[in-house]
């Protein structure tokens, strides 16, 4: 599945996926969703590619979910074609080769969670990361239920999934989600330089230590079970009332 808004590139052992959508704040349709679940399990059969780097057009790194999709189906208005938003999940989960991201402005939902499953992180120190699911009549995705509380503690991930408290960039490396937090125009740089130093390394013990270090099955078990709560949810009063809101903001 291709996608415009999804730029892939090649170069030097690292596959780059590009967000490309800043009109949007990159927020990340269905269609979106296929190419990039495409792409991540291509490149881990794929030798030539030793690691996947994330980066992003315009001053968003992603606003997540395009909202116009979820209302779609809260209120049955959405065709039957197949939702590749799992499959993304899933292969960022699966993926053995390591997976790195440029955060160089604000994230929301998925486009936080999402960084819980990569294995480096560069953030602008003025970004502002949330997840708002409890706002939407949600709940959280991306076994970042299991995976937030461990990188951040009990109470910080509260803080954030309960009440909706942003996360700033430059507070990320303390939390244990970033590497480093840099000014905006230096992130995908640094970034950048990590994904080709990881793919000048060894691949199979990369790929090994990987493997060694996380507990797919595990995450996998908790996506599902997230996954479940969230589809009923998506139909749910409190859902509808959110995106309702949400849609008449904009």
């Amino acid at each position: 599945m291709s996608d415009d808004h999804i730029i892939a590139t090649r170069g030097a052992g690292v596959l780059e996926l590009r967000f490309n959508r800043p009109e949007k704040k990159n927020a990340i349709t269905n269609a979106m969703y296929g190419a990039l679940a495409d792409a991540i399990e291509t490149a881990d059969g794929d030798g030539e590619v030793r690691a996947i780097l994330f980066t992003a057009a315009g001053d968003f790194f992603t606003a997540g979910n395009d909202i116009v999709d979820f209302a779609a189906i809260a209120t049955g208005a959405a065709n039957d074609a197949p939702r590749h938003v799992g499959r993304f999940l899933e292969a960022c989960i699966r993926a053995e080769k390591p997976l790195v991201a440029a955060v160089q402005g604000h994230a929301v939902g998925v486009g936080v969670t999402m960084l819980l499953q990569c294995d480096l992180v560069y953030v602008a120190e003025t970004a502002r990361l949330t997840t708002p699911f409890i706002d939407l009549g949600l709940v959280p995705e991306n076994a970042s239920s299991l995976t937030m509380p461990a990188r951040m503690g009990h109470a910080r991930a509260f803080a954030m999934l309960g009440l909706g408290e942003p996360l700033l960039g430059r507070d990320a490396v303390a939390a244990g989600l970033a590497n480093a937090a840099l000014p905006a125009h230096e992130v995908e740089h640094r970034a950048r330089a990590a994904a080709f130093a990881l793919a000048k390394k060894p691949a199979q013990s990369l790929r090994l230590t990987k493997r060694l270090m996380r507990d797919p099955a595990t995450l996998l078990q908790r996506m599902r079970e997230e996954g479940a709560l969230f589809a009923e949810r998506l139909q749910s009063d409190e859902a509808r009332a959110a995106f309702a809101a949400f849609l008449q903001r904009r």
